[in-house]
């Protein structure tokens, strides 16, 4: 069974910073691409920022850009996801996915094979 499992989520004050981890196992990790997607009661689920099987490529959704950055290790099998000048309508629960499709993912969640279970991040004003 594919594992995907977040970690470095936490309690933050606006203005500040997070890394959050995700850690996979028990699948071929070089040939998935990555993203990271969140979720907050009362919201649509959102794309944040993905990365293409080989780190070639990268995208963001627009109310990131600039702000949060994406990485992958492959011999590592961990994605990373740098997230600066935090603010509070970051606060969501944080998913990392993986697509099959490792070189033109659509990003979009439905095309995701694979979850982790989340991470919160919650940003204080």
């Amino acid at each position: 069974q594919v594992l995907l499992v977040e970690s470095g989520g936490g309690l933050v004050q606006a203005g500040g910073s997070l890394r959050l981890s995700c850690a996979a196992s028990r699948f071929s990790f070089n040939i998935y691409a990555l993203a990271w997607l969140r979720y907050a009661p009362g919201k649509v689920r959102e794309f944040v920022a993905g990365i293409s099987r080989a780190g070639a490529r990268s995208d963001y959704g627009d109310s990131v850009k600039g702000r949060f950055t994406i990485s992958r290790d492959n011999d590592k099998k961990l994605l990373y996801l740098s997230m600066n000048n935090l603010n509070a309508e970051d606060t969501a629960g944080y998913y990392c996915a993986a697509d099959a499709n490792g070189y033109s993912s659509t990003w979009n969640a439905p095309d995701m094979d694979y979850w982790g279970q989340g991470a919160q991040v919650t940003v204080s004003s």
